[in-house]
């Protein structure tokens, strides 16, 4: 499954920075954003998962977060997931970096994940931004802030927003200074998320890609093997033993 050059930079490898995406979460049963459209009351993510959407209607919106909230507790991290945990305890540096939001990385046990878009288990106020991390994941009628009293909304990044600014520059410093960086469960092409493989191979980092189906960066990339992330990376780990 794997070449001498991926098992002789993997091994020499100081530090390894992982970006993980939706396709990642969908091994667990969590559908993807793109595969959502028709699962809930025939709306599609575009149109609740906009700032517009939840002023028009925020009851509508919480609802739908809610459902996705309760879809998630019931799924279980997947053999990928406890593989990336396990490498972040084999080697001297690991960073995550993950477009997900349903804290299945943590749930598994890796420590060092920066969010990318977001927790879907947090919280923060629509109008004044105070954060609330605990407490009202499954209420299910929206609070209102503390602080200012506006309506909570849900910890997330929606369509139209940017990403917060120090998650994504942190995680451009990763990868670069990456010197092996693994690209799973993604397919490349929400920006600027997929910009950070090319900066760890601009930098001349060894970037492998694991994902079902060929995507824009297949070509580019070190190594690509077209497998789910469950079935490569439980792998992957055992070239380190």
């Amino acid at each position: 499954m794997f070449s001498k050059e991926l098992k002789s930079a993997l091994r020499s490898a100081k530090n390894i920075v992982c970006l993980t995406g939706a396709g990642f979460s969908a091994e667990s049963g969590i559908p993807t954003f793109r595969g959502e459209k028709g699962l809930w009351k025939n709306y599609s993510p575009e149109e609740l998962a906009t700032p517009q959407a939840f002023l028009q209607n925020p009851e509508l919106v919480w609802e739908w977060y809610t459902f996705r909230k309760k879809l998630i507790l019931g799924a279980e991290p997947n053999a990928g997931h406890f593989a990336l945990t396990e490498l972040e305890n084999s080697v001297e540096k690991f960073h995550l970096i993950t477009q997900n939001v349903d804290n299945l990385h943590q749930r598994a046990g890796t420590q060092n994940v920066t969010e990318l878009h977001g927790n879907i288990f947090k919280c923060r106020c629509f109008r004044c931004g105070k954060d609330f991390e605990e407490g009202l994941p499954l209420q299910e009628e929206i609070p209102s802030c503390t602080f200012c009293g506006d309506l909570i909304r849900p910890g997330v990044v929606w369509f139209g927003e940017s990403l917060p600014f120090n998650a994504f520059s942190d995680s451009a410093i990763f990868a670069r200074s990456a010197d092996f960086f693994i690209l799973a469960g993604t397919s490349a092409v929400v920006y600027p998320a997929a910009e950070l493989p090319i900066y760890a191979l601009n930098e001349g980092a060894f970037v492998l890609e694991i994902n079902p189906e060929r995507t824009r960066l297949s070509t580019l990339v070190s190594e690509s093997i077209l497998e789910k992330s469950g079935t490569v990376l439980p792998e992957l780990i055992k070239i380190l033993k």
